[in-house]
């Protein structure tokens, strides 16, 4: 797609009608594969034909409503998780492993890739928290309510210890409100510091008052709230936190900062999508607010599948080193995989500012790009710390792909849906040739396998 046509305005009635295949907008591999990266971490062979044979709406179907019992996943993941972590504070490297096998093993990616935003969006993080468990228990309640409504949801994490101690919330008197809460809060509702005064951070900051966090529990201590009347964007009553965080959901700019980081999250972070464009969706959010509609209407739109989506998002740590996982059906020592993760950036758990992480091309530079060849380096050599966990060949011969001439078409399918350039593929095709001295076909699919995973397509979403 072309400059022009990145700029040209979009209809938002076709934007967010439902995608239709047709001769001119194919289903294939590509959409299905672009589905996967976006909605979840990635998919196997597997998933990916199964796909490609029942069309979006199916597919779209079992992302959004999974097969199984995604439940009884999350409760027997839940108690080997906690039972892992000390209870006295616990390591939030353990937290970071557990919550990367997570990732791969869940029969819900698509709850999980929302955890994993909403964790970017309240930034809670663990280094100042000092506590993996109450940091776990955040990570619940962002799980819990990732894809149901917005006001439980806020309800929920305002009244959480993690993000209390996160946002310096932790001690809140009546005599000296944390006005520091108040704004972080308001600010994650989307008001910008032109959309409220300093008026309405105190009234949100006495609402707050009497909500302690003491030896890592949170506390109630009715004598500590302010009773008097407070005033918030021009209401003015004896608010109380569920109060404030009522009225400060019902102000217009919340729905519209949820649509544009949703947008940003699931459709494209190369552009900046006009207020015509948001419009429709922002007024429909508003109604109820209704987290898990919103992904679906987008997930499910022309905009999606189409030129100004494709590929126009950069992968972060996470999705590089989950999709190859996914693809090549592997579990894999996810503490080890943790600490790779956040030498690139990406330390899960510790967002680096209020803000989260900035993504987007702040994800590669010449420090990164390295360290993501060094990664996929480590997954294919056959040596610690991933020794034999990653097999090419066997995925290959699996699915009936192991000669020399179906194994590179394979893998280009695979891992980059079978986008790459001529030459490109005439490299690939050389390293999989037989003759003379070449490695026997297993090193030969390693090699043909990080070569693909280090093309400047695989880093893209």
């Amino acid at each position: 797609m072309n400059a022009q046509q990145q700029s040209s305005p979009v209809d938002p009635a076709w934007a967010w009608a439902r995608y239709r295949p047709d001769a001119k907008r194919p289903w294939g591999l590509r959409l299905a594969a672009h589905l996967y990266r976006r909605a979840g971490f990635g998919a196997d062979w597997g998933r990916l034909e199964r796909a490609v044979a029942e069309g979006p709406d199916r597919t779209i179907d079992r992302l959004v409503r999974p097969e199984g019992d995604p439940a009884a996943f999350d409760r027997s993941f839940d108690a080997h998780e906690t039972a892992s972590i000390d209870p006295g504070g616990g390591s939030m490297e353990t937290l970071r492993g557990w919550w990367l096998r997570r990732m791969l093993d869940t029969p819900h990616p698509l709850q999980e890739k929302m955890t994993l935003f909403w964790h970017h969006h309240f930034a809670v993080n663990g280094a100042k928290v000092a506590s993996a468990r109450l940091v776990q228990r955040h990570l619940g309640l962002l799980r819990a309510h990732a894809l149901g409504r917005l006001g439980p949801m806020l309800d929920a994490v305002a009244h959480d210890a993690a993000l209390l101690v996160s946002l310096n919330g932790e001690t809140n008197r009546r005599s000296q409100p944390s006005d520091t809460y108040a704004q972080h809060l308001m600010e994650m509702f989307g008001l910008g510091p032109d959309q409220y005064t300093p008026s309405d951070v105190r009234g949100v900051a006495r609402a707050f008052t009497g909500w302690f966090v003491i030896r890592n529990q949170l506390r109630y201590i009715e004598r500590e709230h302010d009773p008097g009347l407070k005033r918030i964007f021009g209401q003015e009553g004896n608010w109380k936190g569920p109060d404030a965080l009522r009225i400060v959901l019902a102000h217009s700019a919340v729905p519209r900062t949820v649509v544009r980081k949703l947008y940003r999250w699931l459709v494209s972070e190369t552009e900046e999508p006009g207020d015509a464009l948001i419009a429709p969706l922002a007024e429909e959010f508003a109604k109820d607010h209704d987290i898990g509609r919103l992904v679906e209407t987008m997930l499910r739109s022309n905009l999606f599948f189409s030129p100004r989506a494709y590929r126009q998002r950069i992968k972060s740590p996470v999705e590089f080193a989950l999709g190859i996982a996914r693809a090549f059906e592997t579990t894999l020592p996810t503490q080890a995989l943790g600490h790779a993760l956040a030498e690139l950036g990406q330390n899960l758990g510790t967002p680096p500012t209020a803000r989260g992480w900035p993504g987007g091309k702040a994800w590669l530079n010449p420090y990164t790009l390295a360290g993501r060849a060094n990664l996929a380096q480590s997954f294919f050599s056959g040596n610690e710390p991933y020794q034999d966990k990653f097999d090419p060949a066997a995925v290959a011969q699996r699915h009936g792909k192991a000669s020399p001439r179906l194994v590179v078409p394979f893998l280009v399918d695979l891992l980059v849906d079978g986008t790459v350039a001529s030459p490109v593929r005439a490299t690939l095709e050389k390293i999989a040739a037989d003759g003379g001295d070449r490695p026997p076909m297993p090193v030969r699919c390693r090699q043909l396998a990080y070569a693909i995973a280090t093309l400047p397509e695989f880093q893209l979403a």
